[in-house]
């Protein structure tokens, strides 16, 4: 008798305790809603910047394609943001399958930088450690897009038989976006 009485006791004790966490719980008060910045351009805490629009990138991407196709070269494309977020990719008609991956990193590595690849790739004499960045490819092929001089996009081409072709179609989407 005394085991069921002591087991009744600590269900009844358990069971108070939920119950008022669960009481406790239900009758907090809503948190306050959060007081929302005002977005105007003379807020301090906001900065404007420049990017490609989808209808450029897509231009940009296009032309890239279009100029490796003229000289009968299978390639990807990729266009990313200032951020390094792909915006388009194309992928040629019988391009390889490591192509896709190598344009959208070349692409992030030009923009990172604000250089092309091809130079990059020789910085690596001296700095061989810049080839373990994640998402970083240093091959040619790579370009920023650039405006003042502030990288807001890279285009990345993968797929001729070399970085110089890769970089040459690559700039010929620059060029498309100056038109």
């Amino acid at each position: 008798m005394k085991k069921i009485l002591i087991g009744a006791a600590t269900a009844a004790v358990v069971a108070a305790g939920t119950f008022g966490a669960v009481s406790a719980n239900a009758s907090a008060p809503a948190a306050a809603p959060a007081v929302a910045l005002k977005a105007d351009a003379a807020n301090e805490n906001l900065q404007q910047s420049t990017h490609l629009t989808i209808e450029a990138a897509t231009k940009a991407a296009q032309a890239t394609l279009d100029a490796a196709e003229d000289e009968n070269q299978r390639v990807s494309v990729a266009v990313v943001d200032r951020n390094g977020n792909t915006i388009v990719t194309l992928r040629g008609d019988g391009a390889g399958p490591q192509s896709y991956e190598s344009a959208e990193r070349k692409a992030f590595t030009a923009v990172s930088w604000n250089a092309p690849t091809s130079e990059l790739a020789k910085r690596l004499a001296t700095a061989p450690n810049l080839k373990d960045i994640p998402g970083t490819l240093f091959l040619g092929g790579g370009v920023p897009v650039t405006v003042k001089g502030a990288p807001i996009a890279g285009i990345g081409v993968a797929g001729a038989p070399s970085g110089d072709l890769d970089e040459k179609f690559a700039r010929a989407g620059v060029e498309a976006l100056d038109k």
